[in-house]
């Protein structure tokens, strides 16, 4: 885990611990909220051959817990196993209190595919709220199966779209001195079926999903100065799009309809904010001054950026116009603020809030009077990014002095520790909404 005693060390140290390998990712929730929904998922039955290789009542059931909204009934405390609403004894589930009931079927239709067929019922009025048949699914895609059926069920019962059928990056360090790799990485919301994206035995930084989430703009070291690339995740195609200047290139960020990048670079001198017309190249210079401005964030009406300047003396939220202009303080509380995430309906602001040598990451709410709270513990948390419906947030943080990801639901009541066996996990980035 890096700390960073400045905004210029942040953009522009050679990171000196671990990435290469696709390993997967270790998952262990941490915390709980006894007041969440209790929800049973109950074990879908299966026919047409031998047992599946995915437990798909468990995908769903991980993926309530994790949100912080829900609480799965432990599968061992189930006293009875329906698979259609007619076999619901209504009255055992009251027993157990549980609000809500999940019940399925899966059967394989053609070669290698699988259908689901599941049933959403409220407990207390014993009535059916949602019934669905799934189109079939690969056996070795039957998580994002699962995935997509938990979304349907946390829309249905929250009015919130839910999140879980998307994808996460990160970078993973592993290695030491002239051996060490990195590797940029995408992988499920819940850190299953990684793959990689970039390999390199210099720095990868900031990767950042496009709108459509078909392409990644990161910042790598390979040559031995920061250059930002985006690499196209169909084709492999890899494009540098900044880095032919000496200097800084570093923090990109896709405006929402993912036709321009904001950047910081300083080939002008200090680094400032601009804005790149994709794939024109051309340049848009925003800010104009002697401070450290980096980190660019854009609202989500493409009118505005988000930026960090030392202007002030220490490390701030500011926001200045697409167009440029002159930027307005966003943060006053606490000595420093940086690295902020606005959630897609632009209602939250998720930053690292530095105070002495503790580093959290904390969350305005635009909408109660700029009001703040903590949604992690510290001391060594960094790169916050919201989950599309802004329910979940991702994080990077050290746990043993290695480096790790955490996902926390936005009432930070429940975390989701991501770790690598052997190595360092850093600069997470949640992506959009799936379509395929």
């Amino acid at each position: 885990m890096r700390k960073y005693s400045s905004l210029i060390t942040k953009v522009c140290l050679l990171l000196v611990t671990s990435p290469l390998l696709a390993q997967p990712l270790d998952v262990h929730i941490v915390g709980g909220l006894k007041t969440a929904t209790p929800v049973a998922v109950v074990p879908f039955a299966e026919s047409g051959g031998s047992a599946l290789p995915t437990d798909i009542a468990t995908v769903i059931s991980n993926d309530f817990n994790r949100s912080g909204r829900f609480r799965a009934l432990a599968r061992s405390a189930m006293l009875e196993r329906p698979t259609k609403g007619g076999q619901i004894r209504f009255a055992t589930w009251r027993l157990l209190k549980q609000d809500y009931i999940v019940v399925g079927r899966l059967s394989r239709v053609g070669k290698g595919k699988v259908q689901a067929e599941y049933e959403l019922w409220d407990v207390n009025k014993q009535r059916n709220l949602l019934h669905q048949r799934m189109p079939p699914a690969p056996l070795d895609d039957l998580r994002g199966l699962a995935h997509q059926i938990a979304d349907q069920i946390y829309q249905k019962i929250t009015g919130i779209r839910g999140a879980f059928w998307t994808r996460i990056a990160y970078v993973t360090v592993t290695g030491s001195g002239k051996s060490v790799s990195y590797s940029l990485i995408v992988a499920d919301s819940d850190g299953h079926h990684p793959q990689v994206v970039a390999r390199s035995h210099a720095s990868l930084l900031s990767p950042r999903w496009s709108p459509d989430g078909k392409k990644i703009a990161y910042v790598s070291f390979e040559s031995g100065n920061s250059a930002i690339y985006v690499q196209n995740l169909s084709t492999g195609k890899r494009t540098l799009v900044s880095g032919r200047a000496k200097g800084i290139n570093g923090a990109p960020a896709w405006s929402p309809d993912g036709s321009k990048l904001a950047m910081s670079l300083s080939y002008t001198g200090s680094p400032e904010i601009f804005v790149m017309h994709w794939p024109s190249r051309k340049e848009t210079r925003l800010t104009h001054s002697w401070a450290i401005n980096t980190e660019p964030v854009w609202s989500p009406d493409g009118r505005s950026i988000y930026f960090t300047s030392d202007r002030s003396g220490r490390p701030q939220i500011y926001k200045i116009s697409a167009t440029g202009g002159i930027p307005t303080r966003v943060t006053f509380q606490g000595q420093s603020n940086y690295d902020c995430d606005i959630s897609n309906d632009g209602k939250l602001l998720a930053m690292v809030q530095a105070n002495g040598n503790v580093y959290r990451i904390a969350i305005m709410d635009r909408l109660q009077g700029d009001k703040v709270r903590y949604v992690s513990p510290g001391p060594l948390d960094e790169s916050p990014s919201f989950a599309p419906n802004a329910s979940m947030l991702l994080y990077a943080s050290s746990d043993s002095h290695h480096g790790v990801l955490y996902a926390v639901s936005s009432d930070g009541m429940v975390r989701q520790r991501l770790a690598l066996s052997n190595g360092d996990v850093r600069e997470p980035d949640w992506g959009p909404y799936r379509t395929h």
